[in-house]
């Protein structure tokens, strides 16, 4: 699904995503930079994202930036990793190209003291979150990821959207995200084996690749949904394709996200944009969506008893579930879309030419 918004060949801003693997910060650039591109002179250098947007590499990002763009007297390079960070610094301060280094950071804890330095170093600094902007002395803004709301929306009956899973039951229960210790894959296991019981209709799916040094961890974990008999009831989807995984949302009532640790944690948001109750461990900006008895409950990190509980209170009155979904879908709408995290993005680009 390529967006034909024109790539600008000479950009005000470049926008930096240089991993190649699919992560969330991969996600978070796939889905601001066709909205961007509408309202900034912009261009991408990176790898291909699964919109169709094509990078130019970074010797072409570096030999465009020779000269700043038309009307301006910088580019600005907008990046989010510690590796972009030292390629904008070379490009800056040795090379001396007229450019300005916007930087987004998103760990909820301090960072090592390399990082912390090359941070310092930035022109512009955004956290995700007031936590992460505690760590980050020099924040010039907090801009809360944004989801996109055409993307992830609710299916036209929330009640019987499971029914096109293929699996048994007649409502569904989500974590997703990769399979492995720090996202908390085993205390959703363990919450389930205790909760499903309890809830005769509900069926619980975990979406996400378990990577090769995390396989036996999913497979002790199947060995104890077999050694329980629920086989049919906890299922290991694998990796769910990006494109695919707003239909799993969709199907879902309840999401729940219950890592060890957590920067910001997009999967629960994405959820509750398609109208699902969410049940969350405390850690990434969980706190901000989960509202105890609104729009789902909030659990200890590695907490499994608890997540049962939680997910029983929630779970128990499927129509008091569905309640809980749309007001977790109005809370994402009012704080948490994709159109809000562009502008305030702009904002701190805009700061930056003005101060010019």
């Amino acid at each position: 699904m390529s967006h034909h918004h024109p790539i600008s060949a000479d950009p005000e801003v470049i926008v930096f995503n240089l991993k190649k693997r699919y992560t969330g910060v991969s996600a978070t650039v796939n889905a601001l930079v066709p909205l961007q591109l509408k309202q900034w002179a912009m261009a991408y250098c990176g790898t291909l994202l699964s919109n169709g947007l094509q990078g130019m590499t970074l010797r072409q990002a570096i030999r465009l930036s020779k000269r700043p763009p038309a009307g301006r007297a910088f580019r600005i390079w907008h990046v989010r990793r510690d590796h972009e960070m030292m390629a904008g610094l070379w490009a800056r301060d040795v090379l001396r190209l007229p450019i300005k280094l916007v930087f987004t950071s998103a760990a909820q804890h301090l960072h090592g003291r390399f990082p912390r330095w090359l941070i310092s170093k930035m022109d512009a600094v955004i956290s995700t979150t007031p936590l992460a902007a505690s760590f980050v002395p020099n924040t010039t803004a907090v801009v809360p990821h944004g989801i996109d709301l055409t993307r992830f929306s609710p299916p036209p009956n929330k009640l019987t959207a499971w029914a096109d899973s293929g699996l048994p039951g007649q409502y569904g229960i989500g974590v997703f995200g990769r399979v492995r210790p720090d996202k908390g894959t085993d205390v959703f296991v363990h919450a389930m084996l205790q909760a499903l019981p309890h809830l005769p209709g509900c069926t619980a799916v975990i979406a996400g690749l378990a990577q090769p040094q995390h396989q036996a961890y999913q497979q002790d974990l199947q060995r104890q949904i077999d050694a329980a008999g629920m086989h049919d009831r906890i299922v290991f989807l694998g990796e769910v394709p990006a494109g695919e995984v707003h239909r799993w949302y969709q199907r879902c009532l309840l999401c729940v996200a219950c890592p060890r640790y957590e920067p910001f944690g997009l999967t629960p948001f994405e959820a509750a944009a398609t109208g699902c109750a969410v049940v969350c461990s405390r850690t990434g900006a969980f706190d901000q969506l989960a509202i105890p008895s609104q729009t789902g409950e909030m659990v200890d990190t590695g907490d499994a008893d608890g997540l049962a509980q939680a997910v029983l209170k929630v779970m128990q009155d499927p129509q008091r579930a569905l309640q809980m979904g749309q007001a977790a879908q109005q809370r994402v709408a009012e704080h948490f879309s994709l159109a809000q995290e562009a502008a305030g993005i702009g904002r701190v680009y805009q700061q930056l030419f003005d101060a010019a």
